[in-house]
């Protein structure tokens, strides 16, 4: 392929490290001229591609780029928008690719989750139907852990690190004060059907009797007498009972603890309540005095904590996005797989679009203890190694981490009809 721009366009949630995929791209786009002219970023996602509101990536500095590493939340705008079927949004992606015409995109780069991975897939695909070439990259991206081939996600590891840590902290304050206050704490954090988050806390209790004493998965179904009796037994026996819920736990019938009734733009339910739903059935039937908390954007914002693995991983899928873009790869993820042996290694490969698209990974039930309130030993030895080493942003003479701000300018459209969405 003769030498083109590329477009890059965040999706979705972000995260505390999604910005350091893109820094992998733009610094191993700008290590590729021959292949690559510039790197344009969608203004709010996939939307800044249809408004075509394009930012020229090339007008920030080495510097700025480099400090996309340890700067949370996403730096270019992201949103939440889903692009049907070919047939009934067509005019969208037919605008899509337009706008890629006009500007002369060859590379298109799509850092998301698995509905993120289906845009990706059908851009590629409707791309070779007008017969305008396009190498389209989708680049992992989730906190949920939920896209498959890869071992783990980019995201996840600092959400992971940042929930064990809480989960811990949050214990030492509630066994201190248990005696005479609080004798129940209740964490809600993110996971609508698979409870990698949730299963993560769990890493916190390394000794008997160690929080959290109970963790609430999607996987498993909640059985609201079970729970009750756990909550007693932990209480009488410890003193207090920490409990770690995840957004998407559930009744047997599938019926979710908190659903708000309402749905994202993905058609997704939106869920949030579970925590104070569980206190009220706590106080309800048991009298215990209790607080409860929900992690929510905290989580998925906490670069001051992030994994050092989970750094170096979301900035290697970006870097090996644009190798395998220039190596004439089209529609795959590059994807993180786990080495064998006792020593935790990985490297990247290759995973379909096909095969990836709107497939959700769920939390393997041997990673979850017999009593369905904890995890195993293999989940342990799962979770452990991803919440590995720290990568603590520079701080300022104000006791603050310094985060970069981009200038964002807008390369001049071309196309004078604007796309109303």
């Amino acid at each position: 392929m003769a030498k083109k721009n590329a477009f890059y366009a965040q999706s979705g949630g972000v995260t505390a490290v999604i910005n350091a995929s893109a820094c992998g791209i733009i610094e191993t786009a700008r290590l590729n001229k021959k292949h690559i002219a510039k790197v344009y970023a969608g203004h709010n996602g996939i939307i800044g591609a249809l408004r075509e509101e394009l930012i020229d990536t090339s007008k920030e500095s080495a510097k700025t780029i480099a400090g996309l590493k340890h700067t949370p939340s996403g730096a270019f705008g992201s949103c939440r928008y889903k692009l049907k079927g070919l047939e009934e949004s067509r005019a969208e992606y037919e605008r899509l690719i337009n706008v890629f015409k006009a500007h002369d995109i060859g590379y298109f780069f799509y850092n998301g989750g698995g509905d993120s991975a289906d845009t990706c897939l059908k851009i590629s695909q409707l791309s070779e139907t007008m017969g305008y070439p396009l190498q389209a990259i989708h680049v992992p991206k989730t906190v949920d852990n939920d896209l498959p081939f890869t071992d783990n996600s980019p995201g996840f590891g600092s959400v992971a690190k940042y929930v064990a840590i809480s989960t811990k902290e949050a214990a030492l304050d509630i066994a201190s004060m248990c005696a005479t206050s609080t004798k129940v704490f209740i964490l809600e954090v993110m996971g609508r059907h698979a409870g990698w988050i949730a299963g993560a806390s769990g890493l916190a209790a390394e000794n008997d009797g160690d929080a959290p004493h109970i963790i609430l998965f999607p996987e498993i179904a909640f059985n609201k007498v079970k729970f009750i009796k756990r909550v007693q037994k932990t209480v009488k026996k410890y003193g207090f009972c920490v409990i770690v819920a995840s957004e998407g736990a559930q009744y047997k019938d599938g019926t979710f603890l908190a659903d708000s009734g309402s749905t994202d733009a993905f058609g997704h339910k939106q869920l949030g309540g579970v925590a104070p739903t569980l206190a009220t059935m706590v106080k309800d039937e048991l009298g215990y005095k209790y607080h409860w908390a929900v992690a929510d954007y905290l989580q998925r914002a906490a670069r001051h904590i992030a994994s050092k693995t989970d750094v170096e991983q979301a900035y290697a899928v970006g870097k090996a996005a644009v190798e395998m873009a220039i190596a004439g790869k089209n529609a795959v993820m590059p994807a993180i797989i786990r080495g064998k042996g006792r020593r935790y290694s990985w490297k990247i490969v290759e995973a379909p679009l096909a095969q990836v698209a709107n497939v959700e990974k769920m939390m393997p039930r041997n990673f979850i203890n017999k009593e369905g309130f904890g995890i195993s030993g293999l989940g342990r030895d799962y979770f452990e190694p991803l919440i590995q080493g720290e990568d603590y942003p520079p701080y300022g003479k104000n006791g603050l981490p310094e985060y970069v701000n981009l200038k964002r300018v807008f390369v001049d459209k071309k196309i004078k009809k604007n796309f109303i969405i």
